[in-house]
């Protein structure tokens, strides 16, 4: 009799959680990246790399959800699609994968139920943080060379940016459902960084002749790619301290709603002969 009393109880306990829409969400996305920076002022969207990822939600309730993803993006940037004269002439560029963690909370604008005739789609807004690795590299002379360890604005060895950072992740999106198990969901989300060195460029040009006594005739050559004449002397600016760098994610995924165990419906005479 003991058994069947908390049996019945924790079967309501789940009816009452089903009502709430309580449950995970576990699926892919794919999409594209795309990056702000010292090296795209302008906010260009025409460099687009690809990216995916995959996420797991839990929603608490209508309005209320968690999620974690893991995500990959590649970005890159290039001078010499600038329409700055002053970018033009420094020629610059880099591209960098990015291997990215994020954990934000949602809220639903709109109450969101899977399964609903009419509670079936919501638009929505993120808030969160991000943890990432990034490499910034180039190609010069038909080789790819790492720009961290060559240290092309004077940092002194040991004192390089790290290649982990984090930032704040905000954006929207809009989820409707294709039937009670699987969702449709498109999210724009920006990452707005920690660090000015996704790019490799921040501050000013090193003196070009102590960066090659300590890394090397091509850390010079890449501090400073620019034309004759030179434009890299030393302490000018190379970039814009002021404003740390910010890369973008634009996906679609499609979730599955897995939600919380069932228990079968129980007449109030089944329950009372349980008891």
């Amino acid at each position: 009799m003991k058994n069947r009393l908390i049996i019945g109880v924790f079967c309501m306990m789940f009816a009452f959680l089903g009502q709430a829409q309580k449950g995970w969400e576990v699926g892919p996305w794919i999409g594209v990246s795309n990056y702000f920076g010292d090296l795209n002022t302008n906010y260009r969207l025409t460099d687009l790399g690809p990216a995916a990822g995959i996420g797991a939600r839990y929603n608490f309730g209508h309005r209320i959800c968690v999620k974690g993803s893991l995500n990959y993006g590649y970005v890159y940037a290039s001078d010499s699609d600038s329409p700055n004269n002053f970018e033009k002439a420094r020629n610059l560029d880099f591209q960098s994968n990015i291997f990215d963690f994020t954990g934000t909370g949602e809220f639903n604008f709109l109450p969101y139920t899977h399964g609903s005739r009419y509670e079936n789609f919501t638009p929505y807004m993120i808030l969160g943080f991000s943890v990432f690795y990034y490499e910034p590299y180039t190609f010069f002379e038909n080789e790819r060379y790492f720009l961290r360890p060559l240290g092309t604005e004077g940092q002194r060895r040991t004192d390089e940016y790290s290649f982990i950072s984090a930032g704040i992740t905000y954006g929207g999106g809009f989820k409707w459902d294709i039937n009670y198990d699987y969702s449709i969901n498109i999210e724009f989300t920006f990452r707005q960084l920690f660090t000015d060195y996704l790019d490799d460029v921040s501050a000013l040009y090193p003196q070009a002749s102590l960066l090659e006594a300590d890394r090397g005739e091509i850390a010079r050559q890449l501090s400073d790619r620019s034309g004759e004449p030179k434009i890299g002397q030393f302490g000018r600016q190379r970039g814009d301290s002021t404003r740390n760098d910010q890369y973008n994610f634009l996906g679609i995924s499609i979730m599955k709603y897995f939600g919380n165990v069932q228990c079968p419906k129980i007449s109030s005479k089944t329950a009372a002969s349980w008891l």
